[in-house]
């Protein structure tokens, strides 16, 4: 099985550097990125399962980035941190399509917990797509079959 893909962005680099330790020791492939612009342009050359994104970055906001990478990569999961906790960030960040908004300082077994949980869940959407295709694919053989 090959290894789910991650990328922690937050212009913290001690934040960002234990965050990518914590998950290479779960076997997860990490990279970090310190703005959103360098987010941005490593999503167009690797495909990530998931990002980890700070609301607060130096060249834009964190929901702005969640806004640009969910149009390019709608099917990655996306889980916003913030150590500026507000409901008005929650709620703006749920509505653009976050899948997830954890508070900083986070306790890494939560959040490994929810990533966990964010990724099997992306698993199942995929699976159930592949199923539908095969499904659509029999069912066109059938007709084909039926009708030679």
């Amino acid at each position: 099985m090959e290894k789910k893909s991650i990328l922690v962005v937050d212009d913290d680099k001690e934040i960002a550097r234990t965050l990518k330790d914590i998950l290479q020791l779960k076997g997860y492939s990490v990279e970090t990125a310190e703005t959103g612009w360098e987010a941005i342009e490593k999503s167009k050359i690797k495909l990530f399962n998931l990002a980890l994104l700070d609301i607060k970055l130096p060249d834009m906001e964190g929901t702005d980035l969640l806004i640009k990478i969910h149009g390019t990569m709608p099917r990655m999961m996306k889980i916003m941190l913030t150590g500026y906790p507000s409901l008005e960030n929650a709620v703006k960040s749920l509505n653009l399509g976050a899948d997830a908004y954890i508070m900083k300082p986070m306790d890494p077994a939560k959040l490994l917990k929810v990533i966990d949980e964010k990724l099997r869940e992306q698993s199942e959407v995929e699976s159930m797509s592949e199923e539908r295709i095969t499904e659509w694919v029999e069912t066109r053989l059938q007709k084909i079959r039926s009708t030679t």
